[in-house]
């Protein structure tokens, strides 16, 4: 659900090696300021991470329209920056969610007009610590917020297939002056107030803006970027990994389970693929199909060993981006079976159990983030809250307190998973599948002729799962077919975006509008998760918890009330025949 209020601020430009600003002297030019009872107070400082969205040809910046996914800080969550006119702008706020690099489908329908329906990507990834000091009147109303960031940021540069390079390294510093609860003659007295100290209001309007015109002090040599999937974890139950021995073609005959014994001496975490087919610079509809399809299996294994280092030392994203790179392969080995000589039915089941444990660490870790940011939202009445909980976030940390548990176990798991024989095994029969593959007469054949079928089919059966869904009306039969239709459209995104380097955008446009109808029934399918842990939470927890899980409960009926209706219209643009001409 998004919600929306309208923002006023200033930014300045501030030397590195500045005094802080002398906020109690601004606060004199205020008329009235002493019999209104304006103070100083102190925020604390916090470090916040935010990532930038725009088409690659930047047509939101033009339209001064900003997308951002922020982390840290009280209003973290995907952002929408618009003017609204003297010198305000519009900001609309959407949850956090599981999405990285994966637009909110409601923030991507609000700047269509803007963006023409093209991809929003990657374009600035901004680090900031900030200290944030406040103007209160007499009652304790915060009026004013006046941040001293020291900012990091890098210009992002998409690159052929996942992930993008990043651009030299920019730094400076700025003063941000932001009304909150305040009159505007206050904000500008104050900001009066600062400029007559020497404050010089800075050149650009906003960080992105700075970024991309290659502001502040930088670094000469540009660095790689590490890759962040697409959020293909939204709506993750764990029960997703379960249910593919039907769609496999050539699993009745037998086969080893995971590949030959491990190979001594072989650390997963040093590894590098060893691919000897062509580049994917090489690929074209012409290649064979065989060939497209290998190439994107290298890349996912090699993500799988990247991550592995990442995953032990209990890394950020680690363990979303190793279980996407599983499921990457899991689902292009059952998309393109038809490919290779040999069944792959024994290496994806043991791809399922890789996935399955990295699964229950993930949903832990989302559902305990997504729920402490949530209560710490509700505007609980303090009476029953302990010891005025909207000053200690008391509620929210019993709410992490219940949860960590639950993910400290799931993650202790994966680590002794890590270092099973089983795991090792696994490594080494995609370590031979992608160094030695076997391909049918198919998979000799070319690209065009082979692989937009194979995507086609894994769409048709994404359809029979919707009608099936739209025939059983509501409850829990329809909650569980729109499951497995989520289920089915992240394998029609993952086909298409396997084949995207041959087939460019028609096969770009029509993954990402199955990636929207992939949100939408990840949206509904939090919401039918997180109500049930909500109700088997609220069971055994504190009295003052337990109400934040009932308010929480509510919240999530809205929320799939919400996604059903944004559902209707993504499913609509997603069978729009222009998408499917690629297909025949």
């Amino acid at each position: 659900m998004v919600s929306a209020h309208e923002e006023i601020e200033v930014k300045y430009d501030v030397a590195p090696e500045a005094a802080p600003p002398d906020l109690a002297a601004a606060l004199r030019q205020v008329p009235g300021a002493d019999e209104r009872g304006l103070r100083e107070g102190d925020l604390g400082e916090v470090d916040l991470s935010a990532t930038y969205f725009d088409t690659d040809d930047l047509r939101l910046a033009a339209a001064k329209v900003t997308v951002r996914r922020r982390t840290g800080g009280a209003d973290e969550g995907w952002h929408l920056k618009t003017p609204a006119g003297d010198g305000a702008r519009t900001e609309q706020r959407v949850p956090l969610g599981r999405a990285v690099r994966t637009v909110p489908v409601a923030l991507r329908r609000l700047v269509e007009d803007v963006t023409g329906g093209r991809p929003l990507v990657p374009v600035a990834r901004v680090d900031t610590h900030r200290r944030t000091r406040t103007v209160l009147d007499a009652a304790g109303t915060r009026l004013l917020e006046l941040a001293d960031d020291t900012v990091e940021a890098r210009r992002l540069l998409p690159l052929e297939g996942a992930g993008e390079a990043s651009g030299a390294v920019q730094r400076w510093r700025e003063v941000e002056l932001e009304l909150v609860d305040g009159e505007r003659e206050v904000f500008d007295a104050v900001d009066a107030g600062l400029r007559a100290a020497g404050l010089r209001v800075a050149a650009t309007g906003s960080k992105l803006a700075r970024v991309l015109a290659g502001g502040g002090d930088e670094d000469p040599a540009p660095r790689a970027a590490p890759d962040e999937d697409a959020g293909e974890d939204r709506g993750e139950a764990r029960d997703e990994d379960r249910d593919e021995a039907a769609a496999d073609e050539a699993a009745q005959a037998p086969g080893p389970a995971a590949g030959p014994a491990r190979r001594p001496g072989r650390r997963s975490g040093t590894r590098r693929v060893r691919h000897a087919g062509p580049r994917r610079t090489d690929l074209t509809a012409r290649s064979r199909a065989g060939d497209v399809l290998l190439v994107h299996l290298a890349e996912q294994v090699q993500q799988v060993l990247d991550q592995d280092g990442r995953v032990r030392r209990d890394e950020p994203d680690s363990v979303h981006k190793m279980r996407v790179a599983t499921r990457r392969l899991r689902s292009a080995l059952r998309t393109f079976q038809p490919l290779l000589s040999a069944p792959t039915k024994p290496l994806r089941d043991e791809l399922r159990w890789l996935a399955a444990e990295l699964g229950a660490a993930r949903d832990a870790e989302v559902l305990r983030d997504r729920l402490v940011r949530s209560v710490a939202s509700l505007d609980v009445p303090a009476q029953e809250q302990p010891a005025d909980p909207a000053a200690t976030g008391a509620v929210p940390a019993l709410v992490a307190e219940q949860l960590e548990g639950d993910y400290r176990t799931a993650h202790d798991r994966v680590l002794a998973e890590l270092d099973s024989e089983r795991y090792q095994s696994l490594l080494d029969a995609l370590q031979d599948l992608v160094e030695a593959p076997g391909l049918t007469d198919r998979g000799r054949r070319r690209a065009a002729k082979v692989l937009p079928r194979r995507v086609a089919r894994t769409f048709e059966g994404l359809a029979g799962l919707v009608e099936r869904a739209d025939r059983a009306g509501t409850g829990a039969e329809r909650d569980e077919l729109l499951h497995e239709a989520r289920k089915a459209a992240k394998q029609v995104r993952y086909a298409a975006e396997a084949v995207a380097v041959v087939f460019g955008k028609d096969a770009t446009r029509f993954a990402s509008a199955v990636t929207d109808v992939q949100e939408v029934l990840g949206e509904h399918q939090d919401s039918v998760v997180t109500r049930q842990r909500l109700r088997d939470l609220a069971a055994s927890a504190p009295p003052e918890v337990a109400f934040a899980y009932g308010r929480l409960y509510a919240q999530e009926e809205a929320h799939a009330a919400a996604s059903e209706a944004d559902f209707d219209e993504a499913w609509a643009a997603v069978r729009a025949k222009r998408l499917h001409r690629w297909l025949r």
